[in-house]
């Protein structure tokens, strides 16, 4: 079945290393914009973004993780954050998070970007929102770290379909 959803899903990998070309506020908006469609219970939309290009506050948010040779690479981050006063349902506002960051993930595919959900920063949450200035009702969910891919060679498999169906209940039989 030929479907470019379904495609992006299957093509989307983890991209950590990065060249240094630039990537557009047009594009970094369109990515956040992707994000912002995901569902959210009660169309909440709780989730609040920061932008990080500059170099000097990425060297300080990349000695917050493990991963710092990423954040010093990608020539962008977004940081994807719950509004804590915008939450309703901590289970729901957080997969809707998720969703989220899935579509952006799924965007900076589309757009020929790389991109890479990090998430060890998450450790260190009170020390990323003293180094962007920010109030603590402000949830740190995750980095992403956004680029043109240095090179498109990462390879990637799942387990069998049937690995994962638990049951099957009911259903058609042709």
């Amino acid at each position: 079945m030929e479907n470019k959803v379904l495609e992006a899903i299957r093509s989307r990998r983890s991209i950590r290393e990065f060249s240094k070309q630039a990537v557009s506020d047009e594009v970094l908006r369109e990515i956040i914009s992707a994000g912002i469609w995901a569902p959210s219970g009660l169309n909440n939309q709780p989730w609040r973004f920061v932008l990080v290009r500059d170099k000097e506050y990425r060297k300080e948010l990349a000695s917050l993780t493990h991963y710092k040779h990423i954040i010093l690479a990608a020539p962008a981050l977004i940081i994807v954050y719950l509004d804590e006063a915008e939450m309703y349902d901590s289970v729901k506002d957080h997969q809707s998070a998720g969703a989220c960051i899935q579509n952006m993930l799924l965007a900076a595919e589309s757009l020929g970007l790389g991109a890479v959900w990090l998430g060890q920063i998450l450790n260190n949450k009170q020390l990323v929102n003293e180094v962007l200035g920010l109030e603590p009702k402000y949830d740190l969910m995750a980095v992403l770290a956004v680029g043109h891919p240095s090179h498109g060679n990462q390879q990637s498999h799942r387990k069998s379909l049937s690995d994962f169906i638990l049951k099957e209940i009911g259903g058609s039989r042709e």
